[in-house]
């Protein structure tokens, strides 16, 4: 962040010889970017305005909870918009917007200053982008998650559809099997009726054939004899099968 305080002070009538060397060596390592050095020396000295540079030294190492920390012990009156300011810029180093603006604004109401000034109104504007991102960051989610979840229920209907589809297809297939077994019983049916009536017609047939011969009466020997005579006087010839051996019956006898 733009500027940060840093109190170099002259040294009190009433300090010690001892805080005048510590005072010194912080200034001499401040001055050679030793931080370290310098943070540890300005925290040996019981003062506020030593306890400002301790922070500031902090602040450099990039430790910047402990500054804070360190601002915030502060009591001295006159310290406190130069406090806040500092506080402000530890905030903003630590991307804490809201914390750091706030930090700022107070300094303001104690103190107009043009570094404060500006610092605020880089970090409204940087916290105004961060609030614009963030809404396309949440809308590109919004609108995926819309697109899955379209994505997801056009699945789902295809799914859905895919299945009725199915299931109208195996009730179709199943009524055509049904129908085809149905036409295959009927057509056995047909065949099996049509050998029973024809087996039937046949020992219709049969019986009838051996009822005429049972009621047909046979021819006698003797008819038979009698018969070839007649045949054989009119000059037919024709052969016949005895139908019985045995006596003659009396061919005088007339039939």
């Amino acid at each position: 962040m733009r500027y940060i305080y840093l109190l170099i002070f002259p040294m009190l009538l009433s300090a010690s010889i001892l805080d005048f060397k510590y005072l010194q060596e912080a200034k001499d390592a401040y001055s050679d970017k030793n931080y370290t050095k310098a943070q540890e020396s300005y925290a040996k000295v019981d003062s506020d305005e030593a306890r400002f540079n301790q922070a500031d030294a902090l602040y450099r190492q990039k430790k910047y909870k402990e500054a804070i920390d360190i601002y915030n012990s502060i009591k001295e009156s006159k310290l406190e918009a130069k406090k806040l300011h500092n506080i402000g810029n530890a905030y903003a180093q630590m991307n804490k917007l809201d914390e750091a603006i706030k930090s700022y604004e107070n300094a303001l109401k104690l103190k107009e200053d043009n570094d404060t000034r500006f610092n605020l109104e880089l970090l409204k504007k940087r916290k105004k982008e961060k609030k614009k991102k963030q809404k396309q960051k949440q809308n590109k989610k919004s609108n995926k998650d819309n697109k899955d979840n379209k994505n997801q229920k056009n699945q789902k209907d295809n799914n859905k559809k895919s299945s009725k589809d199915k299931k109208e297809s195996d009730k179709k297939k199943s009524k055509q099997e049904k129908e085809k077994e149905k036409e295959k019983k009927n057509l056995d049916k047909k065949k099996k009726d049509s050998k029973e009536k024809r087996k039937n017609q046949e020992n219709n047939q049969t019986k009838q054939i051996k009822e005429q011969n049972s009621t047909k009466t046979p021819i006698s020997n003797m008819e038979e004899r009698k018969w070839q005579k007649m045949l054989n006087q009119r000059g037919v010839n024709t052969l016949m099968i005895p139908l019985n051996k045995g006596k003659k019956d009396n061919e005088d006898k007339p039939w």
